[in-house]
């Protein structure tokens, strides 16, 4: 089942239409769903398919030559080329008569095995293919190595491409679609358990509860995604158990990078080298709040909603995992704890709402974020889910955002204004507050003043 992408693959098959050279950067994590989404595109489309391997060069060649072939079945020619050089000289040739696609996945692979080759295509995409109808897709997973040697202004390739993809995460409503049948809150603990990931999707059954759901494919030591975060940073990571480290102490609450270098034992610049290295993979960010320009009040925390997870019901119900105790422990330790945990997602939730899907804001929409720092009359912390600046004027949003089983009611309006009021900066605020189980009758009454949503309005852009 293909779900999403439609931005994506509309812009593919416009360029597919051009009948010119086009020259696409596919990037983006791995599990993310990037050979899927290459897949789907080259549905019933001429296409050489190369899936680079670590490797040798010869041994990458070798496999590069038998996709040339599939796409020549008629061929009484030897298609083990001698060189990338012949191979390239050979698309050439198909190319100038026909629409041809050529898939290069993992390329970083291929560049590692075969140091010359970015110049070589170089070479190749400014004289051999440049009247050519090939539509070449160079597709990579190490984020570092694509952003840098192949889009960065280092790399032989800069200023050859026509368009480049950073393939992201699903958002929350893309993530709802792999489960039709699950109520809006289910959906949304979906996309707080898997953030959005393909593969970790297609784990879950959408004939299955969430209860079944994650005995099954997370709180189970013999499931794909029981190790997970383990393997991921194997993949992806020198020194795995220093980033494992780092992940652990900002899941416990410790958001500055002093507080993080401390818990781990880590002088303060290594630790932030590692950060970086993390938030490049997609699994933390670093925040300030939205009115701040300088970072000395950024914090960390984690981005990808499934590490998340992981790090807080999964590594601290390990015992009950390895001893299969967790199903008669999953009530307390878990289901008791989801609403709580939630609440972070579904302030994720509300941002993307407001920055993807809703069509009737007050202004143009500027920065989006949250808010945090000390109140000047009370003498404590403040801390607002989310604020919206405007583009062209000193407007924001200013929103609450409550993932509880009570209704809002409001107190939390009256608290929300204070805070703005603590905030500054902005002329005009405008106030809306979401909640996952509505609003009392006190604070419907008092609509003139703010804008509330709730979880089924999320799910009904």
């Amino acid at each position: 089942m293909f779900i999403g992408r439609d931005s994506e693959l509309k812009k593919m098959n416009q360029m597919y239409e051009s009948g010119k050279l086009e020259v696409a950067i596919v990037y983006g994590r791995r599990r993310v769903g990037k050979t899927t989404l290459i897949t789907e595109f080259c549905k019933n489309k001429k296409t050489v398919f190369f899936a680079a391997q670590e490797s040798n060069a010869n041994q990458n060649l070798e496999t590069f030559s038998n996709a040339i072939a599939e796409v020549e079945k008629n061929s009484s020619v030897s298609m083990i080329f001698r060189s990338f050089r012949d191979a390239f000289t050979r698309l050439a040739e198909i190319a100038a008569s026909e629409r041809l696609i050529v898939v290069i996945d993992e390329y970083p692979y291929l560049a590692g095995a075969e140091k010359s080759i970015s110049s070589l295509l170089q070479n190749y995409l400014d004289h051999q293919f440049k009247n050519t109808k090939l539509f070449l897709i160079l597709c990579g997973s190490s984020m570092s190595f694509m952003e840098k040697q192949v889009l960065g202004y280092q790399s032989p390739l800069y200023g050859r491409r026509t368009a480049q993809f950073k393939i992201l995460p699903f958002h929350y409503l893309d993530t709802g679609k792999w489960f039709p049948d699950y109520t809006f809150e289910e959906k949304a603990l979906m996309y707080g358990i898997t953030g959005g990931i393909p593969l970790y999707l297609e784990q879950f059954s959408p004939s299955l509860g969430i209860r079944e759901n994650l005995l099954e494919n997370l709180f189970n030591k013999n499931a794909l995604l029981f190790e997970e975060p383990s393997n991921f940073f194997k993949q992806e990571l020198r020194e795995p158990s220093s980033y494992n480290a780092i992940i652990t102490a900002i899941a416990s609450g410790k958001t500055r990078l002093s507080e993080i270098s401390t818990t781990v034992g880590m002088e303060s610049g290594l630790c932030s080298k590692y950060l970086s290295n993390l938030i490049t993979l997609g699994i933390i960010k670093r925040e300030t709040p939205v009115t701040e320009q300088s970072s000395k009040r950024s914090i960390y925390l984690i981005d990808d909603q499934f590490f998340r997870f992981w790090f807080t019901f999964v590594s601290k119900n390990m015992s009950s995992i390895l001893s299969c105790r967790i199903e008669d422990n999953y009530a307390a330790s878990v289901e008791s704890r989801l609403s709580d945990y939630m609440g972070l997602t579904f302030e994720k939730m509300c941002r993307d709402y407001i920055l993807y899907y809703t069509d009737n804001l007050p202004f143009l929409l500027g920065e989006v974020g949250q808010w945090w720092g000390g109140h000047p009359r009370k003498h404590k912390q403040a801390q607002i889910d989310l604020v919206a600046s405007a583009a062209d004027t000193n407007d924001c949003i200013v929103g609450s955002c409550k993932f509880r089983n009570a209704p809002v009611d409001t107190d939390e309006l009256n608290l929300l204004k204070d805070y703005a009021d603590a905030m500054g900066h902005f002329e005009k605020r405008y106030y809306y507050i979401f909640s996952k189980s509505g609003f009392t009758a006190a604070l419907q009454n008092q609509a003139a003043d703010v804008r509330l949503l709730t979880l089924e309005d999320l799910y009904h852009n």
